[in-house]
């Protein structure tokens, strides 16, 4: 029997469950067990040496005793061998076992080849047992399908020694008590075997669950980390765009209207302010505080108006018109929709400049919100043949946005020159939709 056959590894300690697993004498077989099965790990072969040496000094060594040989009552009724013939037996019978773990099948055929010699010289030998021992080996690391042979081989071996038993003993209860040992032998390696079956589906189980378990963690990681590079983006994106064109059209006027200069420069201000305080909002849940952050809602379609007049601060003529029931949006849809709104009239602002004309209009039909952004593009300049190179994040941006209401977005050139921004959102309530999109709604 293998070093770990009967006892719980350390992974399924009962501990906690009942009183008796906290005893000291426990804790102390428990350690000794996992010791010994850790040395079994390490060398294979030396239990399987130290079982045959055991066998050699408790089974062999007295049938090889003339005192023991002569004597023994049940062996009267038996074959009397030669010294060199029971070594022979028993050495057949014995040494096969140092191979019952790693090639069970092979041993057990030598050992039943070598107990059905036995049995048919009618000869009696102690270690006989070691059959048993095989056929328990087999049924714990052999293969299944060989087991039904080797248990009727094994039974018709000890079936012989029934019959030369009988002039003794009833020949029913020999028999009884030969299968019963058969049953044994058969039932212990199975119960085993399904134990240790056990045991390693629950060990894959827990890794499995540990894999898992750090797979959510890197995707919550890597979700939350395209979520602030979206708002990231958003943020820095607009505000910037807008401070450019505050301060090209501020160094363009210095000269001919310083008026407007000073304007200019008091309106970029107040965008690095408002872009500053955003930023601070953002980061601010990232980092480890003693303190909590200092939160504000998201904004919301209620703030495209406050959006539009910074646009317009910049130059662009910005033309907003609204449908819909807007107000009973979802929070998460709102910030979607103006996500999308700002990072339309950013890329306006940013290609088309400060001559530009905007139309945005946010519309709510039933189950669907659209957004239409489209802009004249810069006076003179036929329409644009693609997206601008830096416009890529953006616009993955959004469509990252819109897909998470089953959503679409396109975005091109229009026929009569300049660009346009269409986007739609599914307002079919989803399970956990919300809670996706609205995540750091107070950031």
């Amino acid at each position: 029997m293998s070093s770990d056959d009967t006892v719980l590894p350390a992974e399924t300690s009962l501990t906690g469950t009942d009183p008796v697993w906290n005893h000291p004498l426990v804790g102390r077989v428990s350690r000794l067990g996992q010791r010994f099965r850790q040395a079994d790990r390490d060398r294979p072969w030396l239990l399987d040496t130290a079982l045959v040496l055991l066998m050699v000094a408790l089974l062999c060594v007295p049938d090889l005793v003339p005192h023991h040989r002569e004597r023994h009552e049940l062996a009267l009724a038996f074959t009397h061998l030669s010294l060199a013939g029971t070594i022979a037996l028993q050495a057949g019978q014995v040494l096969p076992l140092l191979w019952r773990r790693r090639k069970p099948s092979l041993a057990f055929a030598l050992i039943a080849a070598v107990f059905l010699v036995q049995c048919a010289l009618g000869a009696w030998l102690r270690a006989g047992m070691a059959v048993l021992i095989a056929l328990y080996s087999l049924a714990l690391h052999g293969r299944l399908r060989h087991l039904p042979a080797a248990s009727a081989v094994t039974a018709g071996g000890l079936a012989l020694l029934a019959v030369r038993m009988r002039a003794n003993l009833s020949l029913v209860d020999v028999l009884f008590f030969l299968s019963t040992t058969v049953i044994a032998a058969v039932a212990l390696g199975l119960a085993v075997r399904i134990r240790r079956a056990q045991l390693a589906g629950l060990r894959d189980r827990a890794a499995r669950l540990e894999i898992e378990r750090d797979q959510r963690g890197r995707l919550a990681v890597a979700t939350e980390r395209a979520r602030v590079a979206r708002e990231m983006h958003d943020i820095v994106g607009h505000n910037l765009s807008v401070i450019i064109t505050l301060a090209d059209g501020g160094a363009y006027a210095a000269d001919t209207a310083p008026e407007r200069g000073k304007q200019a420069l008091l309106m970029i201000g107040d965008t690095g302010r408002r872009a500053l305080g955003e930023l601070r909002r953002t980061l601010g849940v990232l980092r480890e505080q003693t303190q909590a952050p200092q939160l504000s809602p998201q904004p919301g379609l209620t703030d495209i108006d406050a959006l539009c007049a910074r646009i317009r601060s910049a130059g662009p003529r910005v033309v907003y018109r609204s449908a819909g029931e807007l107000d009973t949006l979802d929070r998460g849809v709102q910030l979607t929709i103006y996500r999308i709104v700002q990072e339309a009239l950013t890329n306006a602002l940013k290609h088309g400049g400060h001559d530009t004309r905007i139309r945005l209009s946010v519309t709510v039909d039933g189950t669907w919100a659209r957004i239409d952004v489209h802009d004249t593009g810069p006076d003179g300049t036929p329409a644009r043949s693609g997206p601008p190179p830096e416009a890529g994040h953006g616009l993955t941006g959004m469509k990252e946005r819109v897909a998470l209401y089953n959503g679409t977005v396109t975005a091109g050139p229009a026929p009569a020159g300049g660009w346009t921004v269409r986007a739609t959102l599914d307002l079919t309530p989803l399970a956990g939709l919300a809670g996706l999109t609205g995540m750091g709604g107070a950031a």
